[in-house]
């Protein structure tokens, strides 16, 4: 059986490379962010997304981090505008997140950490399949909101009320009629740059848009999230926490904002 990568020192983000070698490539995620060498475009349009509730379908536990899925056979939840040269459909949305509130964002902004990270992931259509996506440099496009710790967040909630049914590895429960554009904040302001998937294989296809402006929820929301297991049911448990990968080299790339 083939090794399986996750968090733990033995098969972690510095083995990723063994298995997969493009994790040790040029256009890797995260970064960190150093905010004084980033410079305005102005070319850089607005973003929308303009999201179907109906489709939101199921929430998983996949034994890295708990995963919500939307039916994406067709534009119903989409991602235009930004970067983008086409809308995007939204596939998932999924959640990093650290032992404590002080850690577990995977993109650092001027050094700071976040409590957690959420990836809302979209593909480009006009290559058919999300599969044929992941093979183009602009297949995918990455939402990336950063969650730090404050009050709570009542549309955050209805996530976390979910998870008691997935608490192991491989349990999946219905997760229907929810929008996560009530997760977004009220500043649209973002960053760009061309990056990978942050888990394995770590394809090179993603078109990034990190929000400026973290999103608050409370640290007993962020609890709730490290209640889940990254072991199956009659495993041994295995708090699912520290799902992050930490940052990778630049090598060049060039970040823009959207705002001055």
């Amino acid at each position: 059986m083939a090794k399986e990568w996750g968090y733990a020192s033995h098969n972690g983000p510095d083995h990723w490379h063994e298995l997969y070698p493009i994790a040790k490539g040029d256009n890797q995620s995260p970064i960190e962010l150093h905010t004084k060498d980033i410079k305005y475009d102005p070319s850089l349009q607005p973003w929308a997304a303009s999201y179907d509730p109906g489709s939101a379908k199921t929430i998983l536990n996949n034994g890295k981090t708990c995963r919500v899925v939307f039916d994406d056979t067709y534009d119903r939840s989409m991602l235009r505008g930004g970067p983008l040269s086409a809308p995007y459909r939204l596939r998932q949305f999924h959640i990093h997140w650290g032992s404590a509130d002080d850690h577990g964002s995977e993109h650092t902004v001027d050094g700071v950490k976040y409590a957690a990270e959420l990836h809302m992931v979209h593909w480009n259509p006009k290559y058919g399949s999300f599969g044929e996506a992941l093979k183009k440099p602009d297949g995918i496009a990455v939402v990336g909101l950063f969650l730090k710790i404050g009050h709570e967040k009542a549309e955050f909630q209805l996530l976390l009320d979910a998870l008691d049914a997935i608490k192991t590895k491989g349990k999946e429960a219905p997760f229907t009629h929810f929008d996560p554009s009530c997760l977004f904040p009220a500043c649209r302001d973002y960053w760009t740059y061309h990056g990978s998937f942050t888990t394995p294989p770590c394809e090179e296809c993603i078109v990034w848009l990190l929000l400026k402006e973290p999103i608050t929820v409370s640290s007993d929301q962020m609890a709730k999230l490290r209640s889940l297991f990254f072991s199956a049911e009659n495993e041994p448990p295995v708090p699912m926490v520290d799902n992050w990968r930490p940052p990778q080299p630049q090598k060049g790339r060039v970040v823009r904002a959207s705002f001055k």
